[in-house]
């Protein structure tokens, strides 16, 4: 792999508290460049939710210029009416991404556990305290942007597989 700079944006989505983390990394080194999360107040109605998603993602790409995103994929709610909201924020995100002229990949969440953790099966809690010292952060970011630096990490690792084992974009 070569020692040229990349930067992965990493979003882990959901309505009201989507995480959003931007790594740089030099071959085996990285570092956080950005990270938080896109809150929204539980009375706003989802259209006004889905529309600060994409405000705040397209300021956040504009702002520090990612190359690259990586979202987690779908899961399976056994809520429907869960699962399509949760549907609505990931196209949000999705189209914000594909509006500023990024390549989007998906990984699912114990894949992502896998790259960070070294189990599919880690807890939360786990994968933030890697995030930490894979990131060598001061302190444990919130969850959801714990979560969505832990994806952008996937994906950096996942890059260096040979083409058969990456994942496909979206």
């Amino acid at each position: 792999m070569s020692r040229e700079s990349i930067r992965i944006l990493g979003i882990d989505t959901s309505l009201r508290s989507t995480g959003v983390g931007i790594i740089e990394a030099v071959g085996s080194e990285m570092r956080a460049i950005a990270y938080g999360r896109i809150y929204n107040k539980p009375k706003v109605p989802h259209s006004l939710c889905l529309k600060h998603i994409f405000e705040q993602l397209t300021d956040l790409i504009e702002k520090h210029h990612p190359d690259m995103a990586a979202i987690e994929g779908a899961f399976f709610a056994k809520n429907a009416k869960t699962a399509m909201i949760l549907g609505q924020a990931r196209g949000t995100a999705i189209a914000a991404c594909a509006f500023k002229g990024l390549s989007i990949a998906e990984h699912a969440p114990r894949r992502v556990k896998q790259a960070v953790v070294g189990t599919g099966r880690a807890e939360k809690d786990q994968v933030a305290k890697m995030v930490v010292r894979l990131l060598n952060l001061s302190e444990q970011p919130q969850e959801d942007a714990a979560d969505a630096l832990a994806i952008a990490i996937c994906h950096y690792h996942q890059r260096a597989l040979p083409e058969e084992l990456q994942v496909k974009n979206i």
